[in-house]
């Protein structure tokens, strides 16, 4: 903290979720010291991601795992690990892919941006975006027809509250592929409490990260069948030396997982529901606002909290004041245009929601 006060750097209150520009998450005790435990150690980073794969097989139900730098970086890897298949001469070669199949499939509600568009992530591994579909959406028809081309390397699938349009069937989407011998690649990103789910579908590779509900250090975690997973690690001689995970990164990870694996998730959901209920409470008492909770649209464990607005007082400016609090208060903005916000408050403590509450009735009084 001393080096934080230092720079002139303040906490702020995350209630907008697993949010790369404020950090993310916040790393249990146990993942802390194991983070800085590899930091003053010399570690063997093959046995690291070693352990890392055969806990990650427990956690996931897949059949391998590897730990890269991030989330964004393993659906680079794992296109690459589609295209060259661990040939290593074409693993040298990327993202120069001629002659390669190379053509990845995106249904258009998959194409989401999340800081980075997910095309450029596929085009930084030399893979060729194709999106299906119209403005209607993606059907499995559209989907059968895109993948009659014989240059195509794999189908991307995303699964996140920030896919658009009419779901697909991701379980019938994967089928689809695999009758056709095309690889499926699903970046879950915020999923890992859904993973044995999105494992269940038949994809070769799954991408998780370390660094959200986890809680572990900055991590892209990918599991899947053995091959495709090798696919991936034989990039560290190609494109992946840039986004290898670091020894920190991986040890974080195991703690990471060993915390998950201990987690009774029936209290921790019982708790989180306790949580919001009464935070609901409290924000129903202030005046200016209507506040009911939110499921979370991909299945998630939990529900956000959605506040919306009285006529007379406007959601865009109300963000930019919890914005100027001391803490400041960042909260999700999607729905602005409704004249709503939403928090996610899962890892919040209690005085922090207090200081939201507080500020909320500051703010609201006309």
């Amino acid at each position: 903290m001393a080096v934080f006060e230092k720079a002139g750097l303040r906490e702020v209150i995350n209630a907008r979720g697993t949010f790369t520009p404020l950090g993310v998450s916040r790393s249990p005790a146990e993942v802390q010291e194991a983070v800085g435990k590899a930091l003053g150690s010399y570690l063997c980073i093959e046995e690291l991601q070693e352990a890392a794969s055969a806990s990650l097989v427990r956690f996931s139900g897949a059949e391998a795992g590897t730990v890269v730098h991030c989330a964004a970086a393993a659906v680079t890897l794992a296109v690459a690990a589609c295209m060259t298949m661990g040939d290593a001469d074409a693993v040298s070669r990327l993202p120069e892919a001629d002659g390669l199949a190379r053509r990845v499939l995106l249904p258009v509600g998959h194409d989401v941006n999340y800081g980075q568009a997910i095309e450029q992530a596929v085009r930084l591994s030399g893979g060729l975006p194709d999106v299906v579909g119209t403005e209607a959406g993606c059907d499995l028809n559209l989907l059968a027809n895109a993948m009659s081309r014989d240059d195509t390397c794999s189908l991307l699938l995303v699964s996140s509250r920030l896919t658009r349009g009419p779901a697909l069937n991701m379980t019938s989407a994967v089928a689809l592929a695999k009758e056709r011998g095309i690889p499926v690649i699903i970046d879950g990103a915020a999923q890992d409490m859904r993973v044995a789910h999105l494992i269940g579908t038949g994809a070769d590779l799954v991408i998780l990260s370390g660094q959200k509900y986890l809680s572990g250090p900055t991590a892209g975690l990918v599991v899947g069948s053995r091959a495709a997973v090798a696919a991936v690690r034989a990039q560290e001689k190609g494109i992946g030396r840039g986004m290898k995970a670091s020894k920190e990164a991986i040890a974080g990870t195991l703690a990471a997982l060993e915390v998950r694996a201990n987690l009774d998730l029936e209290n921790w959901r019982a708790a989180q529901s306790e949580k919001l209920n009464w935070f609901l409470g409290e924000a129903s008492e202030l005046s200016g606002l209507n506040a009911f909770a939110e499921p979370d649209p991909t299945g998630l464990p939990f529900a956000r909290v959605v506040l919306e607005l009285a006529p007379g007082f406007c959601a865009e400016e109300t963000i930019r004041q919890l914005k100027s609090l001391d803490p400041p208060v960042f909260v999700m903005d999607h729905l602005v245009n409704s004249n709503r916000l939403v928090l996610e408050i899962v890892s919040l403590r209690q005085d922090e929601l207090e200081l939201i509450l507080a500020g909320l009735k500051c703010l609201l009084i006309k």
